[in-house]
């Protein structure tokens, strides 16, 4: 089959384009607020964008709290969503008003980081402490902007979790990072695929 996107006419019951892109890496995107407020959110467009210096972005689907935060105060914090906090994960996608604290609705830790004034999952196998070097909002073909907002952010701290380092290296089998899938779909090294509904 082919179809074209701009009149997106493929057929299917649901858009297979987020589902042809994966799997994604998921970046757990800790911020904290002016106001002292913390929030955490999953973010499936994510990715590492440069290895010297580190950086790395996730993009945000109109101007939400990770954006907001990150923006106002310069830090934000992505930590590892593996296999065994993948259900939290999920229960962290909550749509919940500004300052209501995802790490205590999703019954996790929040612990600050080393160096940014940001929270990061104590549960997590990895975090990286990142500091803020550009938002950009990307133009489609018109030129016109779009409603993404790209987060930038450079890596200033690592944190590993000795429990999945094994002859100086991480070992992915313990680790077991999960991907976005498409659609409910999510991925990882040791189950394959399997669904979660979001929350509403």
């Amino acid at each position: 089959m082919f179809y074209r996107t701009d009149t997106n006419a493929h057929g299917m019951r649901h858009d297979p384009f987020k589902a042809i892109v994966a799997p994604r890496p998921i970046g757990w995107i800790g911020t904290k607020g002016r106001d002292g407020s913390l929030n955490l959110s999953p973010y499936s467009f994510f990715n590492i964008v440069s290895d010297n210096p580190k950086i790395v972005m996730f993009s945000s689907s109109g101007r939400k709290h990770s954006l907001k935060n990150a923006s106002d105060t310069g830090f934000f914090t992505a930590s590892m969503a593996s296999r065994h906090v993948s259900e939290q994960v999920n229960a962290s996608s909550a749509p919940v008003d500004y300052g209501v604290n995802e790490f205590d609705l999703a019954g996790l830790t929040a612990r600050m980081g080393e160096v940014v004034d940001a929270p990061y999952v104590a549960e997590a196998y990895t975090a990286l402490e990142c500091r803020l070097t550009e938002v950009i909002q990307p133009k489609d073909l018109k030129g016109e902007l779009t409603d993404a907002y790209m987060v930038f952010g450079e890596v200033v701290g690592i944190h590993i979790s000795e429990d999945i380092i094994r002859d100086g290296r991480i070992d992915m089998q313990l680790a077991r990072p999960v991907g976005r899938m498409g659609y409910r779909d999510y991925s990882d090294a040791g189950e394959g695929v399997f669904e979660l509904i979001r929350p509403t």
